[in-house]
């Protein structure tokens, strides 16, 4: 009999913690943008947009980070920095060609490259080193036909000044130079949209 009880709570603990579990991770992820895009200064920018003045402008501006520089190559080796591109919206998004959301979500990002690509910065920057090569990088984006612009982190400056951990990874960055929204995660072509759109 006692062995049924000790079944019986066990049963009912377990419930109990999947319930909380449950109900934890509801009220978590109410906070989560919905479409996994998280913007910078967000509180800030929504108290400064409640101002008339001029002024509050400015103050939102000084609430955003502006984009860590950093060093990659384009595909003859040549030496390219982000600060290069400021001056034009940027969408900037690191990935591999080993990874699936990765490739999921490239063809929305060519699309999207082949409207906007004469005012805003595509940079597409390949995780090169370790598992993915130079080589595999250039045949998959070859055999694939994308031609927005790709650049390669050989020497993993751009993803350590990032602190880039997951892939792909995707930050929308204004004329002006200052982070405005990022994506962990393979995101959408609405969502991509969504980040374009609080850029341009």
């Amino acid at each position: 009999m006692s062995k049924r009880k000790n079944i019986i709570i066990l049963v009912l603990v377990f419930v109990l913690l999947i319930g909380g579990a449950s109900v934890l991770y509801t009220q978590l992820s109410k906070d989560d943008a919905p479409d996994g895009l998280l913007i910078q200064g967000d509180q800030e920018n929504n108290d400064h947009e409640n101002q008339n003045d001029k002024s509050g402008t400015d103050d939102t501006k000084r609430q955003l980070t502006k984009a860590p520089d950093f060093t990659v190559y384009d595909g003859s080796g040549n030496k390219v920095n982000l600060s290069d591109y400021v001056g034009k919206p940027i969408v900037l998004n690191f990935w591999a060609s080993w990874c699936g959301p990765c490739q999921s979500e490239m063809p929305d990002f060519h699309e999207k490259y082949l409207e906007f690509g004469n005012k805003i910065h595509f940079l597409m920057v390949n995780m090169t080193g370790g598992r993915e090569t130079l080589s595999s990088a250039k045949a998959f984006i070859s055999e694939k036909g994308y031609t927005f612009p790709v650049f390669y982190d050989t020497d993993s400056d751009a993803a350590m000044t990032y602190s880039v951990y997951s892939l792909p990874t995707t930050y929308f960055i204004d004329a002006e130079g200052y982070l405005i929204a990022q994506a962990t995660g393979a995101i959408s072509a609405d969502t991509l949209q969504k980040g374009i759109d609080m850029i341009k």
